[in-house]
């Protein structure tokens, strides 16, 4: 009899071409299928996430689930998975649920951190988890008061990338906030859903409107116009986190 297994995970997104499976790429999911394959005894297990990550995005909080004959233990199926993954995956918590419950179907919203260093010199050590800005340091009220415009239900197809096969782009974003942590610099974003590349347009035009190239008051007219050439320019990926997938209780 099998069991569903979710379980939440965190990985360093920096060596990965993504999470979902390409040829000849190293993704996050390919890794944990094959451990959960040697684990089976050569039997392909699928594992399927709340979505997919880009390459170099960043996750601690991504959601998965898998169905498994193995009767583990849960307190040691985390521990069985973490001593096979390789260091830049963790299983962070590990459940039994319903089969009823999907990783993706089952999602109510998410949270995604986007984080930009401002100090003068970066850090070589925050590299590949920050973006850098050489020293500059936005008008954060500024970005505030754009990130009013982006709240609520709308189409944002503005901020969704030109190649994205998905035809409805309403989405319902519940929160957008900024705060200081030293001399770093985090967007906190929180939505039912995120087209592709969504949160990482989204930070770089609030971007420019920190640092002055944009109004905030043009938020309401981009949005408006539908169009992907009027927003700003993607924030790149190193910055982006994804922290939490919500579900019903």
């Amino acid at each position: 009899m099998k069991r569903r297994m979710k379980a939440t995970i965190t990985y360093d997104g920096t060596n990965f071409s993504g999470y979902q499976v390409q040829p000849e790429k190293r993704t996050v999911q390919e890794e944990l299928q094959k451990v959960l394959t040697v684990m089976h005894k050569n039997e392909i297990v699928q594992v399927t996430a709340s979505g997919r990550t880009d390459a170099k995005v960043h996750a601690t909080g991504q959601v998965i689930h898998f169905d498994t004959p193995l009767s583990i233990p849960l307190d040691r199926y985390a521990q069985a998975l973490n001593v096979q993954l390789p260091r830049d995956i963790r299983i962070v918590q590990i459940e039994e649920v319903s089969d009823d419950f999907h990783a993706r179907f089952s999602v109510h919203g998410k949270r995604y951190r986007y984080i930009w260093s401002c100090e003068a010199v970066q850090s070589p050590f925050r590299r590949f988890y920050a973006t850098p800005t050489n020293g500059v340091k936005p008008n954060v009220m500024a970005m505030q008061e754009a990130a009013q415009y982006i709240l609520g239900t709308h189409d944002f197809s503005c901020f969704c990338a030109a190649n994205t096969s998905v035809k409805d782009k309403v989405r319902t974003v519940a929160k957008l906030d900024f705060e200081w942590h030293g001399e770093e610099l985090h967007m906190t974003i929180e939505g039912n859903g995120f087209l592709y590349n969504m949160v990482r347009i989204i930070a770089g035009t609030l971007w420019e409107v920190g640092i002055g190239k944009r109004q905030a008051d043009e938020l309401a007219s981009i949005i408006a116009s539908m169009n992907r050439g009027n927003a700003g320019k993607t924030a790149p990926p190193h910055g982006l986190y994804l922290e939490s997938v919500f579900y019903s209780d």
